[in-house]
């Protein structure tokens, strides 16, 4: 049996045929895709912050992108280019904790990695320009920005990426503090672009999109954890 592997979604209005700004749950194709090119079975996890009991049903969690966190779930109050959605927070901050508190198998995309940050203790800068004084994580809507990142020797990022090193990005939020994880790779400007605890069965963040390129590397990684859970 293909472990199950369970993925955070949006719940935003979306139209479609003759319906208009419906309310919807929905995740990119690209996250399913990429759980099952790797050799999961994916399962889509509406919003829900009455309890995080469906972990016990999942061999592993993607904590997918979005949009930004709550600076509440690190201490601090919104900024002025800080857009949150308190009912997707609430909801995944819950599967965070209980994920962690049974180390289970999670890898965090984008938005999903600064959720484990935050559930690490650790905060976020609110809008990048103001602290790099450039666009180049977010450059316009539907871009890309690409990088080269720096991946720390020995960790598993770097033992997953070998000698590429190209990331895409698309976020205008970043780590500040990681808290309890360790950074192990940033882009050229130093801003942090994955995380990692090495003391656990399989815990990573990455600030770009591997979905997109299914990328089997990073996502069959996660599935491989899963699958000896």
């Amino acid at each position: 049996m293909r472990p199950i592997i369970g993925i955070t979604t949006y719940e935003m209005p979306a139209s479609w045929g003759v319906w208009r700004d419906l309310p919807t749950t929905f995740v990119p194709t690209d996250y399913p895709a990429a759980v099952t090119l790797a050799g999961g079975r994916a399962v889509l996890l509406p919003p829900d912050d009455l309890d995080a009991d469906v972990l016990r049903a999942l061999d592993g969690l993607v904590l997918a992108g979005g949009p930004d966190i709550s600076p509440r779930l690190y201490g601090a109050e919104p900024g002025m280019h800080t857009a949150t959605h308190p009912e997707r927070d609430q909801a995944e901050i819950r599967l965070v904790h209980a994920a962690l508190d049974s180390d289970l198998p999670v890898l965090g995309v984008c938005r999903g990695m600064q959720l484990l940050v935050a559930a690490a203790g650790g905060s976020l800068h609110q809008h990048l320009p103001d602290v790099l004084g450039h666009q180049r994580h977010r450059p316009g809507p539907g871009a890309y920005g690409r990088h080269e990142a720096v991946f720390t020797p020995g960790s598993r990022i770097a033992g997953l990426m070998g000698e590429d090193l190209t990331i895409n990005c698309f976020h205008h939020q970043g780590v500040a503090d990681p808290g309890e994880l360790i950074v192990t790779g940033r882009a050229e400007d130093g801003l942090p672009e994955a995380v990692e605890d090495p003391g656990r069965r399989f815990l990573l963040g990455v600030q770009w999109h591997p979905e997109v390129g299914r990328d089997k590397r990073i996502f069959g990684a996660l599935v491989a954890a899963a699958e000896r859970s």
